[in-house]
C-alpha cells in the first residue's frame, strides 16, 4: 500500500478535495457539496463508484495552512490523519503530493520531503521564477525524486487526437481561463502534447488579466496562447494544419486528474518518471518567459533562462 500525504491548498484550488476522493475511492457527497467548488461536485457525481480509487494507494495524511480546512478535507474524503505541520508526515508516508498551484510556494513546501528523499508530486506550475526553477533543476540533477506536470498532458481529447491525414501543423491557437501564473502552464502543456515540439521564444503582449502570448517553435511552428482571466473556456485549441483545421476542447477533468495521479503512483513504485524531467523544465521556462515578456513588452528567448549559472 502506497501511503500519500496531501500538503497545502490555496484559494481557487480544490485539488485537495477532488484528488483525495479520486485516490481514496470514496467521499461524503453531502460534505463535498460544501467544498466550494461546484465543478468538482459535478464531475465526481457523474462517476460510477468503480471509477474512483487507485489500487493499493491511499491518502493517509493531510495538512493545510488552516487546520479547519484540513479537518474538513479529512472528513469529506476519509483521510485518517490531520497533521499539524507538513514535516509530521515524514516517516509515515511513502510519497507526498503538494496540492497548491501557486509556484512561489512550492520550494519551501517541498523542501522537507526532498531532504528526506521522499518522492514528491508538485501541482502545476512547478515554479514561476527562474530562481525557484533552478532549485528544482538542481534537486533533480542530484537524483531527488520529483514529478510535476499539468493534467492537460493526459486530456482525452489531446491523447486521442489523430493528425496523420492533416499534414504538418503550422499554427495553434489556444484559450485558457484564469491567470498566466497559475493556468498558463495548462495551456502550454496541452500545446506541447499536441505539437510535440520545443518553443524557442515567447512574446506576451497582454496584461495580467488578458495574456496574449505569441510562441515561436524551433521548427518554425507558431502558436498564440490566450490566457483570459474571466474565460469560461478551459483548454480549447484550434490546430491549423496543411490539409485541415481541427478544433478540440478539453472537458473530461476526472480522466485527466486520475491519469495524472496514477502516473505518479507508478513513479513511486518504479522510480521511473513517465516523461523526461527536461520537458517539465522547458514548459516552466515558457511560463517564466511569458511573465518576463509581459513585464518587458519584448520577446524573450528560452535560452535566456540559464539554469546552469
Amino acid at each position: 500500500m502506497i501511503r500519500l500525504a496531501f500538503i497545502g491548498t490555496n484559494e481557487g484550488n480544490g485539488h485537495i478535495f477532488s484528488w483525495s476522493a479520486i485516490v481514496n475511492g470514496r467521499y461524503n457527497p453531502d460534505l463535498m457539496k460544501q467544498c466550494g467548488y461546484p465543478v468538482i461536485v459535478d464531475y465526481l457525481s457523474k462517476q460510477p463508484p468503480e471509477n474512483l480509487g487507485i489500487p493499493d494507494t491511499r491518502v493517509t495524511h493531510v495538512w493545510t495552512q488552516d487546520r479547519k480546512t484540513a479537518a474538513f478535507v479529512s472528513r469529506t474524503c476519509y483521510i485518517e490523519n490531520v497533521i499539524e505541520t507538513p514535516e509530521q508526515a515524514i516517516g509515515h508516508v511513502d510519497a507526498v503530493v503538494i496540492t497548491t498551484d501557486i509556484g512561489s510556494t512550492h520550494v519551501e513546501l517541498a523542501r522537507p520531503f526532498i531532504d528526506a528523499e521522499i518522492p514528491v508530486f508538485i501541482d502545476k506550475p512547478l515554479a514561476d521564477t527562474e530562481d525557484d526553477l533552478k532549485i528544482f533543476y538542481n534537486w533533480h540533477m542530484q537524483g531527488k525524486p520529483i514529478m510535476s506536470c499539468s493534467s492537460m498532458r493526459y486530456a482525452k481529447e489531446i491523447i486521442s487526437l489523430d493528425l496523420t491525414k492533416s499534414g504538418e501543423i503550422l499554427f495553434v491557437s489556444g484559450i485558457m481561463a484564469k491567470s498566466w501564473e497559475r493556468y498558463g502552464v495548462h495551456a502550454i502543456e496541452g500545446l506541447y502534447a499536441i505539437t510535440k515540439d520545443s518553443v524557442e521564444s515567447v512574446f506576451n503582449i497582454g496584461d495580467e488579466k488578458l495574456n496574449l502570448a505569441y510562441l515561436e517553435f524551433k521548427s518554425g511552428k507558431k502558436a498564440l496562447l490566450q490566457v483570459v482571466y474571466y474565460s469560461t473556456i478551459f483548454g480549447r485549441y484550434d490546430i491549423f494544419c496543411q490539409n485541415s483545421t481541427i478544433t478540440i476542447e478539453t472537458r473530461d477533468y476526472f480522466h485527466m486528474f486520475k491519469k495524472q495521479l496514477e502516473e505518479f503512483t507508478n513513479f513511486v513504485k518504479t522510480g521511473k518518471l513517465p516523461f523526461p524531467f527536461s520537458q517539465t523544465v522547458e514548459i516552466i521556462k515558457v511560463v517564466i518567459a511569458g511573465i518576463k515578456s509581459r513585464e518587458k513588452k519584448a520577446r524573450v528567448f528560452l535560452d535566456e533562462i540559464n539554469l546552469e549559472k
